[in-house]
């Protein structure tokens, strides 16, 4: 049987999340002891070191259903950012608390509203939800505000905005934010997805929870698996007003984010010296990488994230595929229409001089 006219149609017109190649599979498929992955935005310090003693401490209770309730890391959070416990939402990463959202508010037909190039799970859980996925080119590789708004019309019920964007690391700043919120129609929810928040050093930056504290239909995206260092163990969370998050808890799985990573997300975000060596790595990273890629005359643009948008003036896919034969993973932009230009993730001191001197030996090589 052709089980392919058994799918839902919207499946059909879904195109697979490529993620970045793991280590173990380039070491295994070209026989390199030593690589470094640099493609998926990733922690260049890895978790905290309190993170790994409380999930330690744990384990032997991974035999019992988590606390459904998730009280201790609700209530954590809750004090952290000062909001009711009840305005919190919490996923098996940011991306499940995305799909809450489109399953919650989204009927076939409706229209979603994101800017292009952005995150591409905006475009894969709308398409997965019969949604009409309306795509705003961003300007200068930052979202046009004004052409946000003009794509909006009465059957758009969701509106979602990375900020920093990925994979331009550019941001929104307080005023072009709040103008778009004051002028969004009503009925419309803006989604603000802050994965990489922790890396931006704008004073500029939105204090999103004002938002959602004054009122506007506003749901804010965080997550443990970039600046915590906990991609591994999938722990997402949010803030809305009640009466937004009461319906996305109807459509949550029970016991969705598991106990382990609970543990690890409460110990992680008590850390606060980590978080500041962490931004501290990033951000020194990020002024080694600029002098280098200005010495090797490319364009980069300007990044408030943990990764910079880099143009080699060439077949990006290409250039990934030598620098993997050097034992460096980035990723080609071809897939968010970027087809000269490489994300690649700030690392350490030593990681980023290893990729500015194997990309001189790969363009030098090709040139």
């Amino acid at each position: 049987m052709d089980w392919s006219e058994r799918v839902r149609k919207a499946v059909h017109r879904l195109r697979p999340y490529v993620p970045g190649k793991p280590v173990e599979e380039v070491q295994r498929e070209l026989g390199l002891s030593e690589v470094i992955k640099l493609a998926s935005n990733e922690n260049p310090l890895g978790p905290s070191p309190k993170a790994i003693e409380a999930s330690m401490k744990f384990l032997w209770e991974v035999y019992r259903y988590p606390d459904d309730s998730y009280y201790r890391l609700r209530q954590k959070l809750a004090s952290i950012y000062n909001v009711p416990p009840d305005w919190i939402l919490l996923g098996r990463g940011s991306d499940e608390i995305l799909l809450h959202i489109v399953q919650t508010f989204i009927e076939p037909g409706d229209e979603v509203v994101f800017s292009t190039p952005s995150f591409v799970m905006y475009d894969i859980l709308s398409t997965l939800m019969d949604a009409v996925c309306i795509k705003v080119p961003l300007r200068d590789y930052i979202h046009d505000i004004e052409g946000l708004l003009d794509a909006v019309t009465e059957r758009t019920k969701v509106l979602f905005i990375d900020n920093p964007n990925n994979p331009t690391g550019t941001i929104l700043r307080d005023r072009s934010v709040k103008t778009l919120l004051e002028e969004v129609p009503k009925g419309v929810i803006v989604v603000l997805d802050e994965a990489y928040s922790e890396f931006v050093e704008s004073q500029d930056y939105p204090k999103s929870l004002d938002y959602v504290r004054e009122g506007y239909p506003v749901i804010v995206l965080r997550t443990f698996s970039k600046a915590y260092g906990l991609a591994g163990l999938r722990v997402g969370y949010g803030f809305a007003r009640s009466e937004i998050t009461q319906h996305l808890f109807k459509v949550r799985e029970p016991f969705n984010v598991s106990s382990l990573a609970a543990i690890a997300a409460e110990a992680a975000i008590d850390d606060f010296e980590f978080l500041d060596r962490v931004r501290k790595t990033v951000w020194a990273g990020k002024r080694l990488m600029y002098r280098g890629l200005e010495k090797l005359g490319l364009q980069y643009v300007p990044t408030e994230a943990n990764f910079v948008l880099i143009n080699v003036n060439r077949p990006a896919k290409e250039v990934a595929e030598a620098l993997l034969h050097k034992g460096i993973i980035v990723r080609p932009c071809e897939p968010f229409g970027l087809p000269t230009h490489l994300r690649v993730d700030i690392g350490t001191q030593e990681t980023v001089e290893r990729f500015l001197s194997a990309l001189k030996e790969v363009l030098i090589s090709r040139s």
